[in-house]
């Protein structure tokens, strides 16, 4: 059995290091603070015996379990991300164990009245009896993605601890960046040397996950001219009201808030603006590659109307896709997908097979030949204060990985 309190202590350990990313660094990985963490799991890989550990000059740390079975297998690979989002400090985390949680309230915070309630997070009602990991309320936690590096090592340890269980030889990569969308950039494919991997990158207990959001950047800048405001009269460009056009032409409906499923959209992100410049910083996002072509045809377009309307150029557009929809790269290899949905279902999990409302390491690494489908590492609301993980979710996360091994390993029998 894997244990709770080693479970609980490794994601502590890993949570209470601050790796926030930087969007706005060129170095990699985008802040120092990220090599704290990489170095310390470096050192642990090689505690609990795994071979070939490895940490390159851009922090990518990659590590070998060898076979234990005589005939030939196909090399599997697991990986996560130990970075954590720049949307919200993971500076000082203070994590909260809630014991046999029981379907009320948890007061993060008395004194800023800071509080997750399953009458605005109804999934915490699944985790009922369960033992949670919260945060204070005042930084996010960091399951995204320290939960999929605690299960990855967790489910390494147990398996050199257990070698009854037999399986083919096993690589782990652990990558940095993530969050702002480069954690993939760097990866060396060819030296990790696995027919497939699986992220263990995704939320609610039972997800697996083959398709994701094909993705852009757009970064918009807006001209204006100033001038005294007591003279401006037919001389002053006011920046900020022509962005606001830009912001009020697009679908007012088709934004995070308002989409689900399989429906994309525009999400403005940041504003910064003063009369004489107003840059609008966009992330695009679809699932259907036409219509995510079509999105960034909508804001070259609206650019281009604009600059007509004041007959000069005073829109820019830098449009930048980021990732693609893995689904072209897995569909052909769905074996590796039907493996992770019989190891769930074995272990009495039921799979959530859906398409991810977002992208991860796997998107990218698909597309450079690395097939890699998601699979969840227990953790619910990213990226905030209300960020949590079930320490259950954690432990069914680590035998999914463990059983995913020796399911290979017999199926290439």
């Amino acid at each position: 059995m894997i244990s709770k309190e080693d479970i609980i202590k490794r994601f502590v350990s890993y949570v209470t290091v601050d790796t926030e990313s930087d969007p706005n660094s060129d170095t990699t990985p985008s802040t120092k603070k990220q090599w704290d963490l990489a170095n310390a799991l470096v050192q642990e890989l090689q505690n609990i015996g795994m071979q070939d550990v490895s940490i390159d000059q851009n922090a990518y740390i990659m590590a070998t379990l060898p076979s234990n079975v005589d005939h030939d297998v196909p090399t599997i690979g697991f990986i996560s991300h130990f970075d954590t989002s720049p949307d919200f400090t993971g500076a000082n985390v203070n994590p909260q164990i809630v014991e046999r949680y029981d379907g009320k309230d948890i007061v993060l915070n008395e004194a800023e009245n800071i509080v997750l309630s399953p009458d605005y997070f109804e999934d915490l009602l699944l985790y009922k009896g369960q033992t949670l990991i919260t945060t204070d309320g005042t930084t996010l936690l960091g399951a995204d993605d320290k939960a999929g590096i605690c299960e990855i090592i967790s489910a390494m340890e147990y398996l050199i601890k257990n070698p009854q269980i037999k399986h083919g030889t096993i690589k782990v990569g652990f990558t940095p960046d993530e969050e702002i969308g480069r954690g993939a950039h760097k990866f060396d494919v060819e030296k990790f040397g696995a027919d497939w991997a699986y992220t263990m990158d995704g939320s609610q207990i039972g997800e697996l996950e083959y398709e994701n959001f094909n993705a852009a950047g757009a970064v918009v800048k807006v001209k204006g001219k100033i001038v005294h405001p007591g003279y401006a009269k037919g001389k002053m460009v006011n920046s900020m009201y022509i962005a606001t056009e830009f912001i009020n032409s697009l679908p007012r409906l088709e934004t995070p808030e308002h989409t689900e499923g399989y429906q994309g959209f525009f999400h403005l992100y940041s504003v910064k603006g003063e009369v004489e410049e107003t840059v609008l910083e966009y992330i695009i996002r679809d699932h259907d590659k036409e219509h995510f072509e079509a999105r960034k045809e909508v804001m070259q377009n609206l650019t281009d109307e604009l600059n007509q309307q004041y007959e000069r150029e005073v829109v820019t557009i830098e449009i930048k896709d980021q990732y693609f929809n893995m689904k072209e790269k897995v569909e052909p290899v769905m074996h590796i997908v039907d493996i992770a949905e019989e190891a769930m279902k074995q272990l009495d999990i039921k799979p959530l097979i859906k398409a991810i409302r977002g992208g991860t390491d796997g998107s990218q690494l698909s597309y450079m030949g690395l097939p890699c489908p998601n699979i969840f590492a227990g953790g619910h609301n990213f990226h905030g204060r209300y960020e949590y993980v079930p320490v259950e979710s954690m432990i069914k996360a680590t035998e999914v990985i463990c059983k995913i091994a020796e399911l290979t390993a017999e199926k290439y029998k």
